[in-house]
């Protein structure tokens, strides 16, 4: 007998931004699914382990260990090599995307999400009928995308405050490992949420800071601006 008369089928998120992670949950709770989640590759494993998922979407960039090498892992332990994995980042460029295929990956896709390329994306990997057999019976109702928003919206400004902390200690230190994972964090997660000025903004710093000989200057000005784009949705946000 299918899946789908059986038990409910599992789905692991595994990303350290909360907005992706809860835009992926809330996309998949219009179908018969269960959503795990997590936001490192290390708990992503033992999830993996325990839940046996279907499918597995992963972040390329997290902390404790990175998509890539959790792909790795994957890829030779018996109970999870077959496990179908769909990459998902905001940092997508050509090398990523060949390390990430070659790593075993079903898919790579580039954040921030479209609901139609998750659709086609999943059925791909998982066949053509799959998104349409687990379909719930109702669908979110326009309150409930408004409130789905809203919820977005006050995680991303809960964390803003943590983040523009974050920015200026790697600032401070020229650490562009840390610099690289919070505008990485906050080009995904801003995009979801119709932010697009601050998502555009973070991908010029992250394309600022994969060159070689890296401008500071220009990355601090960039920053700035960066910044000041908070400073106005926080006030717009606080009326």
């Amino acid at each position: 007998m299918s899946d789908y008369f059986n038990e409910k089928i599992t789905i692991l998120v595994i990303d350290d931004s909360d907005i992706i992670r809860t835009s992926l949950r809330n996309f998949l709770s219009e179908y018969e699914l269960e959503v795990i989640t997590c936001n490192d590759g290390l708990e992503g494993i033992q999830k993996a382990i325990e839940h046996k998922p279907k499918l597995i979407f992963l972040d390329l960039m997290m902390p404790n260990l990175d998509g890539l090498r959790m792909l790795k892992v994957i890829r030779i332990l018996d109970g999870l090599k077959n496990i179908p994995v769909i990459v998902i980042s905001g940092h997508t460029d050509k090398n990523n995307v060949i390390a990430a295929m070659q790593s075993g990956a079903g898919r790579v896709l580039s954040k921030p999400l479209s609901k139609d390329v998750l659709i086609k994306s999943i059925n791909e990997v998982l066949g053509k009928d799959f998104l349409h057999n687990a379909k719930r019976a109702r669908f979110l109702t326009d309150v409930e995308k408004e409130e789905i928003t809203n919820q977005l919206k006050k995680y991303f400004f809960n964390s803003l405050p943590q983040k523009r902390g974050t920015i200026k200690e790697a600032l401070i230190f020229h650490n562009v490992d840390l610099l690289l994972t919070i505008v990485h964090e906050l080009k995904g997660s801003s995009g979801m949420i119709g932010f697009g000025k601050i998502s555009d903004l973070c991908k010029e710093i992250e394309e600022k800071l994969t060159r070689i000989d890296i401008d500071w200057k220009e990355v601090e000005n960039q920053c700035e601006l960066l910044n000041n784009e908070f400073e106005v949705l926080e006030i717009l946000n606080s009326k």
